[in-house]
Formats: C-alpha cells, sequence, structure tokens
C-alpha cells in the first residue's frame, strides 16, 4: 500500500514538473523577477536614467531664493533621502538673457528655469521652464517647496519673529491614554496593515488557486481520457485520492521554493552590477514604515502569529485540495469541473477583499465570524490578529473548525469520491453520491 502510494505521488510530481510547459514556464519566470527586481538597470542599458541630476536656474525677484532652496532640500531629503538628485544656482538677469536661457535648457533636458515673479495680489507668481514635460513627481516637488515658501514668507511678512514661525511647524506633542488595553493598537500601524497585509498574504492567495485548478484538472484529465480504469483496477480510491492532494501540495510548495530561489538570484545580480537600492526614497520610507508597524508589542505577538499562520495555511492548503479533488471526481469534462471550482475562487476573493476592508469592519461581530470560518480563515485571521480585533480564542476556534472540516471532508468526501472517480454519467450521480456519504 504505501509502496503505491509513493509511487503514484512521485508518478504525479514527475508528470507535473517533467514538461516542457513546467520547464519553459520556470525559465519565464525567473527571466521575469530577475528582470523586475533589476528593472531600473535594464532601463538605463536602453538609455533611461534614474539618477539624472537636475539642475535648477533660479530667477528671484522677490529675495525668497535661500527660502525656496532650503524647502527644496528638504523635500528632495524626504523623497530621496541622502542622495543628491538636483543642483541649483541663482541666476542673474542680463540683457541677453531670454536667448541664454533657451539656449541652456535645450542643450539638455536637465537644465530647468524657475522664474520667482512679484506679484501684489498673490505675493509672488512662478514660471518654470523647460525642454520636455517635467516628471509628475518632480513637478510635486517643487510644487511643494514653492507653496512652503510662499506660507514662510507670508508668515514672515506679519511681523513674526524666527522663533514665532518655527513654533507654528512644530508638531503638538501628545500624550495617549487608552483604557482598553486589549485594542491597544497604534492607528498608524492598523492603517499600514490593511495597506500591507494583503500584499504579504497575495502568494498565498494565488498558490491556492493554482493547486485548486492543478488537482481538479489532473484528476478530470485521468477521468476524461480513461485513464482512471487503470489506475483504480490497480491502487484503491482512498490512496489514489490522498496521493493527488499530497502529491498537489508538494508541487505547490516546490514552486514556491522555486520562486524564492528567483528572488534570490534577482537580488544577487543586483548586488553583483552594483546598482542602488532598488529604490533609494521608497526603501527610506519602507523603513520608517516598517518601524512603524515592528514594535515592540507586534514583534512579541510574531512569536505566536508565524507558528499560528503557517499552520493555518498549510491547512487551508490541504481543505481546499480536498474539496478540489472531490469536486473533480464528479465532473465528466474540463467545462463542468470550470464551474464547479467558481464557488471557491469566489470564496478566494471574499476573503482576499475582507482582510483589505478589515479595518472598515473593526470591532464588528461580522468580520469576527467570517475570520473563524474554514476556507476564509488563513488570509483574515492573522490581519485581525495584528489589528487586536480577534484574540487567541477566536484563533483556536478557527483551528478546530478547520480541523473539522478536514476531517468530514476525509470522512464523507472520499464517500462521495469512490463514487464519483468511475462514473461518467452525470445521470442521477448527485443522488448516489449522497446515498454513498449516508453509508457506513
Amino acid at each position: 500500500m504505501k509502496s503505491k502510494f509513493k509511487y503514484l505521488v512521485k508518478s504525479s510530481l514527475k508528470k507535473k514538473m517533467d514538461t516542457k510547459s513546467f520547464k519553459i514556464s520556470n525559465v519565464v519566470l525567473a527571466i521575469l523577477l530577475i528582470g523586475i527586481i533589476n528593472i531600473d538597470s535594464i532601463i538605463k542599458f536602453f538609455g533611461g536614467d534614474f539618477n539624472k541630476t537636475n539642475h535648477y536656474y533660479v530667477i528671484d525677484e522677490v529675495e525668497v531664493y535661500d527660502l525656496f532652496n532650503s524647502q527644496l532640500e528638504s523635500t528632495y531629503s524626504t523623497l530621496y533621502g541622502e542622495d543628491e538628485k538636483y543642483e541649483i544656482e541663482k541666476y542673474e538677469v542680463k540683457d541677453d538673457s531670454e536667448e541664454e536661457i533657451e539656449k541652456l535648457v535645450k542643450e539638455k533636458n536637465t537644465n530647468i528655469f524657475i522664474k520667482i515673479l512679484k506679484d501684489k495680489d498673490n505675493i509672488f507668481k512662478v514660471e518654470i521652464i523647460s525642454n520636455d514635460k517635467i516628471d509628475s513627481i518632480e513637478y510635486q516637488v517643487l510644487l511643494s517647496a514653492l507653496s512652503n515658501s510662499k506660507t514662510n514668507l507670508a508668515i514672515s511678512n506679519l511681523g513674526l519673529t524666527e522663533e514665532e514661525i518655527k513654533k507654528l511647524y512644530v508638531a503638538p506633542e501628545i500624550e495617549r491614554k487608552v483604557y482598553n488595553e486589549e485594542k491597544n493598537v497604534d492607528e498608524n500601524q492598523e492603517l499600514i496593515m490593511t495597506t500591507v497585509f494583503p500584499i504579504i498574504i497575495l502568494p498565498f492567495f494565488m498558490l491556492t488557486i493554482f493547486l485548486v485548478q492543478m488537482i481538479g484538472a489532473e484528476i478530470n484529465d485521468e477521468k476524461t481520457t480513461r485513464g482512471m480504469e487503470i489506475i483504480i483496477s490497480n491502487v484503491s480510491p482512498k490512496t489514489h485520492f490522498f496521493a493527488k492532494v499530497v502529491a498537489g501540495n508538494a508541487f505547490v510548495l516546490i514552486q514556491s521554493a522555486l520562486l524564492l530561489i528567483y528572488s534570490g538570484i534577482g537580488l544577487a545580480v543586483r548586488k553583483m552590477i552594483g546598482a542602488n537600492n532598488i529604490s533609494n526614497g521608497i526603501s527610506d520610507k519602507l523603513g520608517e514604515m516598517a518601524g512603524q508597524i515592528f514594535t515592540p508589542e507586534f514583534v512579541d505577538k510574531l512569536i505566536y502569529i508565524i507558528p499560528i499562520t503557517v499552520i493555518l495555511m498549510l491547512l487551508t492548503f490541504l481543505a481546499y485540495s480536498l474539496v478540489s479533488g472531490i469536486l473533480a471526481s464528479v465532473t465528466t469534462n474540463q467545462e463542468d469541473f470550470q464551474q464547479l471550482q467558481t464557488p471557491l475562487i469566489i470564496i478566494l476573493l471574499l476573503g482576499y477583499y475582507l482582510s483589505i476592508m478589515a479595518g472598515v469592519f473593526k470591532g464588528s461581530l461580522f468580520i469576527k465570524i467570517l475570520a473563524v470560518l474554514p476556507f476564509l480563515s488563513a488570509i483574515l485571521t492573522p490581519c485581525l490578529l495584528v489589528m487586536g480585533q480577534i484574540g487567541i480564542i477566536e484563533i483556536i476556534i478557527a483551528l478546530i473548525l478547520i480541523i473539522f472540516v478536514i476531517f468530514l471532508l476525509i470522512r464523507y468526501g472520499l464517500r462521495a469520491y469512490k463514487v464519483g472517480i468511475l462514473n461518467y454519467s452525470s445521470s442521477g450521480l448527485w443522488k448516489k453520491m449522497f446515498k454513498a456519504v449516508r453509508q457506513k
């Protein structure tokens, strides 16, 4: 029995992996992942420039150059950290300035003129001269620096001292006092988690869909080619069923490991070619975001959140595998299986979108109930646990329910599988299956 089971698992894995489609698709995936990780270097190789340095020439009629320069420096450092992304100098107007401005601008696309002109009604007005359209991010940087300069100039015109002006920009000191310690979760952390967590859970979401389709397609293919009759004549339906489930889950885990390896190669290539960080300013922002997420309280939670999440994901993989195999056994063609798997895809989509909107249902009994339901718990429970909306009791309930559902699928679903696997007619099939489920 064990040798037949092992043989079926190996045969199923070999059937999936020892194919041209698997090899070609993984070569394509490797190239895509390595390419995406090094996309800036690729674009730069073909003429793009992520490290261009803009040269700003400022014509200042309002005596605001120093203020504008400091605001520009502040905005750039927020976006790009310590990396210098611009040069700036004050331009003195001459008789032939218009011709020189046109020449300098057309000479290099990075040469940009900023005229800060007097305006009685609006303190000052601005004219920006460039050869091409300015990038949207770059334009927003200039707009922010100019707006802040205008605000500072307006405040200084009111006669306030430098000390008083500084006080206007100092954030108020806030002392937090929260009585309900169980829900004492920082609002920034909650907002970040509802944004970041769906991205983290996306691979699980995609792999589950892949697993459902793969197991169902393989069983359905063996039925439609009549190969199932030969297989079942040599092994029991139970052995065949579990071999497909184990092989399907093993294949998904192998594919996940391969994707991690491709990502590691991409990062290694990036380091070898001496490219900068994937995004200089964004990396600083991600570091700041990580600092808000990984508070001491959150790190303490990770001790049990990570094992619970892994266990729930593995159990959910198993549950979806069992359901997929059972549904595939009752179908007679690929079209029927595609229709039967639609509810599973909808359940997965529901869980994914609910994880995005988890903050909207804060404290709701509705989201707590959904979080413990099998097939949804692996997606929703970790997110809600981090945000403090559920506790260890809900986690235990979710684990008990998913284990109970797996038990039912193995005990009763296997009976239905035995009836459906060799049935090639849809006439009275469901009646036979329900009868088989009721039998001991």
